[in-house]
């Protein structure tokens, strides 16, 4: 529910600024980006920084071969993640 709602708390050391992290990483903007990895780096480290890029990276990259191999969502994944989905504002193409 964090990721969606900020008023929420994520339950995890560094977790507002990790999702800070995330959301400058998704905007470009140099200038955000540099704030919040400092913010990271402040709360957990820079060894902590290069973990939650890692981590972000790993992510990003299974979704990419996921998308580009053709990978069908199977329907069980889809009912259950159907409420994150919608809180998100994800959209599947008809095909789903």
């Amino acid at each position: 529910r964090a990721v969606t709602d900020r008023s929420v708390d994520p339950g995890i050391t560094a977790g507002a600024a990790l999702l800070d992290l995330v959301d400058a990483t998704f905007t470009g903007s140099t200038g955000r980006l540099d704030a919040a990895r400092r913010t990271v780096i402040d709360s957990v480290g820079y060894e902590g920084l290069v973990d939650a890029a890692a981590v972000f990276a790993t992510f990003e990259m299974m979704n990419r071969i996921a998308d580009a191999t053709g990978i069908p969502v199977g329907r069980g994944r889809l009912a259950a993640t159907r409420d994150l989905r919608d809180a998100a504002g994800v959209t599947l193409p008809p095909s789903h």
